[in-house]
């Protein structure tokens, strides 16, 4: 069944503030309206599309009058690509809606005792900050408004997926995302394709031969690049890949996945490298962090600095403290905090991303971090806890979802002096807070910005033994 049209129009709204999720919002009869794309101080008309008991959501028909802090968006693709959806919206005010967003969260949903959470920390880059990018192909792709499908003839499309339209491709002229060679190699690989007969993939229909690719990036200028194909075809795969290799010398790191599955994920596929060096590697305060194709990286290097800092700094270290970094990825923060530790022990999930965070671990001439791979809730436990010591701090990085409530439950039984709870979701961060707070107190708060233009916001708590 389809879903009913609302055929209702707000019109001269005044929009008020900025809401969670990317959205603005007004008060209309008394009733919460969220509206996409909206800046505090505009004047709009809002065509609602969804009405329900106590808010309605809709989108800006018209701008009446612009509020005086609107920008003109810096990119041709905003409003149609999902992401720097905050583009219109003045930086100092993005900041200062994710200190609110951490409040929201911590203090008014979780009902959390907090001292005053500190402002945002600003990105030192808010366009070409992030370091991967990843692509998807389509041969047929997002059409624009006033495309007429009948006499559309371009359908092929490289770039990102629309909203959530899992096989819907918004084809991309210029991102502002990742510095060059970024966008350079993105369109010549389209050409080639094209004026070689190489056709783009339909995930739907699962046929096609080029499918998606990774662009990976170093501060110092070293490019990794892996192209994933649908099927096992040597002539064209290597046409593409010595093609793009010699326009692109700056490549330092070329792979290739031949990908046979219904999804575009390589996590479980297995690289293969094609030419030149088989890592690129990133640099932090003279450690070197080896970053292979399916490495975990923060995606904003610079600003990871900054976040690490913090993190370092919530766990006051004197060098005498034995540390479990739990979901430690390549053992970045791990490496990061060991020169102020006795021991420190790391612990992640992915068995690929423990032998990288070894193999830093090794070439950096540190031996005082040891790195455990498996399923945080079957790894950390009692005897783990019995037979590497006590923790006196313990950092948590874990992904969106959080932290499993068995590892809470060792967590608190470890019962270590001091902790960092480092997240990019601030509403599964207050969940498992309200947990570790029966024995724990929360005595800083420091929100940082890895994401400019966009809602996403990493908060980073300090919490002390009561």
């Amino acid at each position: 069944m389809s879903r009913k049209r609302i055929d209702l129009l707000l019109e001269n709204v005044t929009i008020e503030a900025v809401a969670a999720e990317g959205k603005a919002l007004a008060h209309v009869d008394g009733m919460v309206v969220f509206v996409d794309f909206a800046v505090p101080g505009d004047v709009v008309d809002i065509q609602v599309y969804k009405k329900k008991k106590n808010y309605m959501e809709g989108f800006i028909k018209r701008i009446v009058k612009p509020s005086q802090n609107r920008l003109e968006p810096f990119c041709e693709h905003f409003g149609v690509c999902g992401g720097c959806r905050w583009q219109p919206l003045p930086y100092s005010m993005q900041l200062e809606a994710k200190r609110q967003q951490v409040e929201d969260q911590l203090v008014r949903i979780g009902h959390l005792e907090v001292p005053e959470i500190r402002p945002t920390l600003p990105s030192e880059k808010t366009q070409f900050y992030r370091n991967k990018l990843e692509f998807s192909a389509s041969s047929k792709r997002w059409l624009l408004s006033g495309e007429n499908p009948e006499t559309v003839t371009d359908w092929e499309g490289l770039g990102f997926h629309v909203g959530k339209f899992f096989d819907k491709v918004l084809d991309i002229k210029n991102c502002w995302l990742q510095p060059e060679p970024s966008n350079s190699i993105r369109l010549f690989i389209k050409r080639f394709c094209l004026e070689n007969g190489l056709e783009f993939y339909n995930i739907r229909e699962n046929r096609g031969f080029f499918r998606n690719m990774f662009i990976r990036t170093t501060e110092k200028g070293d490019v990794m690049l892996i192209l994933c194909f649908a099927r096992a075809d040597k002539a064209p795969r290597e046409a593409l890949l010595n093609a793009v290799s010699t326009a692109f010398p700056q490549i330092t790191s070329l792979y290739y996945v031949v990908n046979e599955k219904l999804n575009d994920s390589i996590g479980d596929q297995s690289p293969i490298l094609y030419k030149g060096e088989e890592a690129i590697y990133e640099e932090m305060e003279g450690l070197r962090f080896k970053i292979g194709p399916k490495s975990f990286y923060q995606t904003n290097s610079r600003q990871a600095y900054r976040l690490y800092s913090v993190a370092r700094e919530f766990a006051a270290l004197t060098g005498n403290e034995v540390v479990y970094d739990l979901y430690t990825g390549t053992g970045t923060i791990a490496q990061f905090v060991s020169r102020k530790a006795a021991k420190v022990f790391g612990i992640e999930y992915v068995p690929e991303a423990i032998e990288d965070a070894r193999a830093n671990a090794k070439a950096n001439g540190i031996a005082n971090c040891e790195f455990f791979a498996g399923d945080m809730k079957d790894v950390l436990d009692d005897a783990f806890v019995t037979e590497h010591g006590r923790p006196d701090v313990i950092i948590l990085d874990p992904p969106r979802a959080g932290i499993h409530p068995d590892v809470a439950k060792v967590i608190l039984n470890a019962e270590p002096d001091r902790m960092v709870y480092v997240s990019c979701n601030p509403a599964s961060q207050a969940r498992d807070l309200a947990i570790l707070c029966q024995k724990y107190v929360i005595t800083a708060v420091q929100p940082v910005d890895m994401f400019p233009h966009t809602m996403h916001v990493e908060n980073v708590v300090a919490l002390r033994k009561k």
